[in-house]
């Protein structure tokens, strides 16, 4: 034991600290073992599925072909990246995903913080329950169900939008035929599907409001809108800010099937976005290299817009999402 002590007493300051700190790290995680073993399944589940194939992404920089595989496809570097940039449909199709990402942004994005506020607003129990369960439900039918139903409503002849538009002596529009229209159905449709659903995690932070501040609020004399914008935004907040920071990691990544089963010949001009552009340049015509430097790219961009918006959040309100 004496010997023990005395090599430790000899082991430079550094050194000690290093020990210590590595046996508190395994001091901690034998205490949460529990925690640590309900996560496993996860850990794999990211390593296998998100991590692992990343190891493809040297396909960008490969004429791939999938019967050579990795090791016998020719080395082309850049050149993918460089035909990306000069190819007549990448910047129309690129200028389509952020217009679109941009109207998501604006619209979509807040739309579930304010549905939450209004829900947080109700009285009745009851009520309110119905309310939620009936904006939840959409959430839970395909893109293709989704689809279905848009074409149904925005149909020029028999569709109820339109009808509703006859009333009012408007001549009938044919949204999903016309290019016009079809971002903002892409849109709208997001927001009607998902929006519901994206008030679980902005009514479980509401419910975490202490009740004390908004009695002592109503007391000095504040009406709910003033309560709203004192109390409510500034405790929900946080959260906005961390589900803005995935939102905007996202930016490019709109989603294929969300609009492959909106596009025809007649809107595909607006409506077209870099995944179903991947979608077809890639498993269609086979250009494997091409598309996955594309894809790359709308991942860097991605990462590229999480840091930027993760320093802007850090300096100015102090939220993070590391």
């Amino acid at each position: 034991m004496s010997s023990r002590t005395e090599t430790d007493a000899r082991l430079p300051a550094s050194m000690k600290r290093k020990t210590n700190k590595d046996n508190g790290i395994w001091r901690l995680i034998w205490k949460y073992k529990a925690l640590y073993l309900i996560s496993i399944p996860s850990i794999l589940y990211f390593l296998i599925f998100k991590y692992i194939p990343l190891g493809g992404s040297i396909i960008a920089f490969q004429d791939y072909n999938i019967f050579k595989g990795f090791s016998g496809s020719d080395w082309v570097g850049f050149a993918h990246f460089a035909e990306m940039f000069k190819h007549y449909d990448f910047l129309r199709i690129l200028n389509n995903t952020v217009l679109i990402g941009l109207y998501d942004l604006i619209f979509s994005f807040p739309a579930p913080i304010i549905l939450a506020i209004l829900l947080n607003e109700l009285r009745l129990v009851m009520f309110k329950r119905v309310i939620q369960t009936v904006v939840y439900m959409p959430h839970f039918l395909s893109w293709v169900v989704i689809a279905g139903m848009s074409v149904a409503i925005l149909s020029p002849t028999t569709g109820v939008l339109n009808q509703l538009l006859v009333l009012f002596g408007i001549d009938p529009l044919y949204f999903l035929g016309d290019n016009s229209y079809i971002r903002g159905v892409l849109v709208g449709s997001g927001i009607w599907r998902d929006t519901g659903y994206g008030t679980i995690l902005y009514l479980a932070a509401l419910a975490g409001i202490n009740p004390e501040l908004y009695e002592a609020a109503q007391i000095d004399g504040a009406n709910r809108w003033k309560q709203t914008l004192r109390i409510t935004l500034p405790a929900l907040l946080p959260t906005i800010m961390i589900l803005f920071l995935l939102h905007i990691g996202k930016f490019l990544d709109f989603g294929f099937e969300r609009v492959w089963v909106f596009l025809n010949a007649l809107n595909t001009e607006n409506g077209e976005i870099l995944d179903t552009y991947i979608y077809r340049a890639g498993l269609l015509s086979q250009q494997y290299g091409y598309t996955t430097a594309v894809g790359l790219f709308k991942s860097v961009v991605g990462l590229v817009l999480v840091m930027m918006g993760n320093l802007f959040s850090r300096k100015t309100t102090g939220e993070s999402l590391y």
